[in-house]
């Protein structure tokens, strides 16, 4: 399974975390983003992530947005919407689904929101993206019947 992890750059070591736990599960990370984190960025190596950034959403089947997330990580958000990828939005405390803190898209129903520690959401993003590959195959079969 090909995934992304987006946020804001003060998630770094959460999107590496994130990342390390679905690589042990044989997952593939697209693009590792926190590699590249920089202060004092020029414009050109900006415009290049951004280019990684984008073909490593198109080239997942699953993105994770962990929030609090930053502007780019809307972006990807954005992007994987309307790419219609599995998407998950990881939280540690339900303030970041508040009424002060959400935005329309985060309550559109193709988001999976998650609130608990590393391990717990990457247990639940195991179990839905199981539950999905099932409903396929079990849709798949019927269609051959």
């Amino acid at each position: 399974m090909n995934f992304y992890v987006g946020s804001g750059m003060k998630n770094c070591e959460l999107v590496t975390c994130y990342a390390e736990k679905l690589k042990e599960k044989g997952w593939h990370q697209t693009y590792d983003w926190v590699e590249n984190v920089c202060d004092d960025e020029p414009i050109d190596d900006m415009i290049n992530y951004a280019r990684r950034e984008k073909q490593a959403v198109i080239d997942s089947d699953v993105v994770i947005i962990i929030l609090p997330a930053g502007r780019g990580a809307h972006i990807e958000l954005g992007m994987a919407l309307a790419l219609d990828k599995k998407l998950f939005l990881c939280a540690q405390s339900e303030d970041e689904f508040s009424i002060d803190n959400t935005v329309a898209f985060y309550e559109l129903p193709s988001v999976v929101k998650l609130i608990g520690t590393v391990d717990e959401n990457i247990d639940k993003i195991m179990k839905v993206v199981v539950a999905d590959k099932s409903k396929v195959k079990e849709i798949t079969m019927k269609n051959n019947s």
